[in-house]
């Protein structure tokens, strides 16, 4: 029998029972794989041949993953709250925002234009409420409407952060959207959640029950393995 591995060809004679073919198996299976795993994703599957006595061993041992199936099974789906601020519906720049986050391959599932309260600006900036700019901040983000969006896909949170760039328009990179779009801190077009918890979080203050849609984009088999 021959097989490939790469570029080397291993040439060996056919086995003459089931348990020397089993044996190659387990030989030929613990060399080409890298990590072991307990995901049940990927357990060893024995042939109907085995005995009772081969399947303790084998069950006993830690079962094998190749590197492709164990880097899937790290990819987390999140979810992340992005807002036009006031300075960006004015503008006109909602198109190119929501543009560059559809360009990326995120599924858009809440949209909305909204008047935001001062009690619900306070309560999405609680943690800068000693700040001495926090008056002046809430000002701002009620002074327009703003557009609320929820947005989901694999690392969606540290990537929507880079899409936006620094909270500094002045030191954010090219390409992001305040490196592009905007000049001053207090004038910075767009909000990005910090983290998958603030994500959650802030999707459920500015969203109401059943204002966040579930549904398939047609692009996601091309978007992902």
């Amino acid at each position: 029998m021959e097989a490939v591995c790469g570029s080397v060809w291993v040439t060996s004679s056919l086995p003459r029972s089931p348990k020397s073919t089993l044996s190659l198996f387990r030989s030929t299976h613990q060399h080409l794989t890298a990590f072991p795993s307990q995901s049940h994703l990927f357990l060893y599957h024995p042939p109907p041949y085995a005995n009772a006595k081969t399947l303790r061993a084998r069950t006993s041992s830690k079962p094998a993953i190749f590197l492709p199936h164990l880097i899937a099974s790290l990819e987390q789906v999140d979810q992340t709250y992005i807002m036009v601020k006031p300075d960006g519906v004015q503008r006109g720049l909602v198109g190119e925002i929501i543009s560059r986050f559809e360009k990326k391959g995120f599924k858009l599932t809440g949209l909305k234009l909204f008047q935001c309260s001062k009690e619900l600006a306070e309560e999405h900036y609680k943690d800068l409420k000693q700040k001495s700019f926090f008056p002046k901040l809430i000002d701002y983000i009620t002074s327009g409407p703003v557009v609320c969006m929820a947005w989901e896909g694999v690392g969606v949170v540290a990537s929507a952060r880079k899409l936006i760039g620094a909270t500094d328009p002045l030191q954010a990179e090219p390409g992001t959207i305040r490196g592009d779009l905007a000049v001053q801190t207090g004038r910075n077009v767009v909000h990005g959640s910090d983290s998958p918890e603030n994500g959650k979080r802030e999707i459920a203050l500015w969203f109401k029950e059943g204002e966040v849609c579930e549904w398939t984009p047609v692009q996601a088999p091309w978007l992902r393995e």
